[in-house]
């Protein structure tokens, strides 16, 4: 089965994946606002500021041309910041109204919108009406796109309320190092993979201040403990949480040099300024802005959320971060399963 598809968002992920449809014999067009990226992605084949030395398909095919992008395409899949979201959808409903093309909805983007705290399946299901697209599928899970470049092996879900077409988009991606599951519960997914973050920047401190194996992994089995609590609370299945979209992928955020947030926590362990940290990383640091929503969520929500509000403190208050964790470590004693 091959279609046509446009990838908007030539980050190091969106680039990766819409690589990974070329080679698996799909039309494919990425899409990027840079016109620089575009010429470097059509002339040269490489996307340097993302994903340094490696080489993409000579097929696949760059445009920064949104209409252009979007001509005829089977599936839209939609890989850029969460800040950005519901205005690149915007702009794609223009076009699709133009030309009445109906596509599957994919997002690959993890977080949860600043200010209305919304899932992003949320906002595209608000800013795409349905007479402009067939289905929303969100593709998650433990993913760096250094890895994927490499082809080493990768498990990904494939969420969405419609089976159909979650089977579809598994099949589109699925080959012999990328491998999809079907999944229905939206909600899960979408919010492990957005909390996630936060649990990671919090790994990424304590490496930094020099804490060893045990204090990792205490904070990421209560990090998930925390993260399944108001998941649960805001709708989604229990077991999610011990899938991919889940522990699979709060391992591989929270222990992994590849990723922004460990890096940004761990910077920020070391002693280096928030400031200083967002301006050097160059990329998008996703678990900043989920902390805040998290924090309010959770203060909606009644849910205990400690590690949360801890990183909260440390990033909007000001905190110095080893008298967060003192003050996690001087707590009341507890049941550790409630």
């Amino acid at each position: 089965m091959f279609e046509k598809i446009a990838v908007l968002g030539a980050g190091s992920w969106g680039s990766i994946l819409a690589n990974l449809l070329t080679e698996n014999g799909n039309d494919v067009r990425v899409w990027s606002n840079a016109p620089e990226q575009v010429k470097e992605l059509n002339e040269k084949h490489t996307n340097e500021h993302y994903v340094p030395g490696f080489k993409y398909s000579d097929k696949l095919v760059a445009y920064d041309d949104l209409e252009a992008a979007l001509d005829g395409v089977a599936v839209v899949l939609f890989v850029v910041p969460t800040k950005v979201m519901r205005l690149v959808a915007n702009e794609m409903v223009e076009v699709l109204e133009k030309t009445g093309n109906k596509p599957i909805i994919v997002h690959a983007s993890k977080g949860l919108e600043q200010g209305t705290h919304k899932r992003l399946s949320q906002v595209l299901e608000e800013e795409i009406p349905e007479k402009n697209r067939q289905a929303i599928v969100v593709l998650s899970g433990p993913s760096h796109a250094e890895e994927v470049a490499k082809k080493d092996i990768t498990l990904v879900t494939a969420a969405s309320t419609d089976q159909t077409a979650a089977q579809k988009i598994q099949k589109l991606f699925m080959n012999k190092y990328f491998r999809v599951y079907t999944n229905d519960d939206f909600i899960g997914v979408e919010t492990g993979a957005a909390l996630k973050n936060i649990i990671a920047l919090g790994a990424g401190a304590l490496h930094g201040l020099g804490y060893g194996d045990d204090a990792k992994a205490a904070l990421m089995t209560r990090g998930l403990a925390e993260i399944s609590r108001l998941g649960v609370a805001l709708g989604a299945k229990p077991l999610t949480f011990i899938g991919l979209s889940g522990v699979g992928d709060l391992i591989v955020t929270a222990t992994s040099v590849h990723s922004r947030n460990w890096r940004a926590g761990n910077e920020l362990g070391q002693g280096m300024p928030l400031k200083e940290v967002i301006d050097t990383m160059g990329m998008v640091i996703e678990g900043i802005p989920s902390t805040q929503a998290a924090y309010e969520l959770a203060a909606q929500n009644h849910i205990d959320m400690p590690i949360t509000n801890a990183i909260y403190d440390v990033l909007y208050n000001g905190k110095d971060v080893k008298t967060a964790i003192e003050e996690l470590m001087d707590r009341e004693g507890k049941a550790e399963i409630e």
